[in-house]
């Protein structure tokens, strides 16, 4: 590609009815100058091209890193709700298990207070009974006390 200054340094050869040169060096000024813009645009274009480039990478990385966090979010966040439901199920199982052990203890209690009602009650069928004879056996003996007198 030419620069402005190749432009500007170019020379043509003198020929026998040749163009006016104030007319061609004023019209190669004039190229020369719109090329010099041309070429400073397109420079910057270039740079801003490369810069636009660039942050378009560094945007294409954080979408990548935002894409990996929010995969890694989301695993977690299935982890954290499969955890929690292994715990629930724990909590479930575990409070399940002291409730049947609650309830065979309260039905051993009640199994061992009728035993022991039970027992009593035996145990005051025998005492009525011995009370009952050691009266009978005590009247029968004033009784025959009075009988004798």
């Amino acid at each position: 590609m030419m620069t402005p200054m190749d432009i500007r340094n170019k020379e043509f050869k003198k020929g026998f009815r040749g163009y006016s040169e104030e007319e061609v060096d004023i019209f190669i000024d004039k190229v020369v100058n719109d090329y010099e813009k041309l070429y400073r645009e397109n420079s910057e274009l270039k740079d801003k091209l490369n810069s636009i480039n660039e942050r378009l990478e560094s945007y294409s990385e954080i979408e990548k890193t935002l894409q990996n966090t929010l995969i890694i979010a989301q695993k977690t966040s299935e982890d954290i709700i499969a955890n929690a439901r292994k715990e629930a199920e724990i909590i479930i199982r575990e409070s399940d298990e002291n409730k049947r052990k609650i309830i065979d203890d309260a039905n051993q209690n009640v199994i061992k207070v009728n035993k022991e009602y039970e027992e009593m009650r035996k145990q005051l069928q025998i005492f009525k009974t011995r009370y009952k004879t050691f009266l009978e056996s005590e009247l029968n003996n004033l009784d025959s006390y009075f009988k004798e007198i």
